[in-house]
């Protein structure tokens, strides 16, 4: 991928961060990356996610956890904004 993409892709990134939970520290740009990339995975390929949860079942958790932690920020963000 060339720089430019990736450049603005980062972009991208951190704009969406900043509007799902309202944090742009590194920390939360990769959390946001992987609960993006693994909600993307369990919608559009559900049998993968399926698969992988029960081959990793310490990682499901995990995943668990950081999907909980994203709603909770989401939910102090929205209500932040009011």
């Amino acid at each position: 991928m060339d720089s430019k993409l990736q450049s603005q892709l980062d972009g991208l990134i951190e704009k969406y961060a900043e509007l799902l939970i309202g944090k742009t520290e590194p920390e939360y740009i990769e959390k946001v990356k992987a609960y993006v990339l693994y909600a993307s995975i369990a919608k559009n390929m559900p049998p993968l996610a399926k698969h992988w949860n029960e081959s990793y079942p310490d990682a499901k958790d995990a995943m668990k956890d950081l999907f909980s932690e994203i709603k909770k920020l989401n939910e102090e963000q929205r209500r932040d904004q009011k």
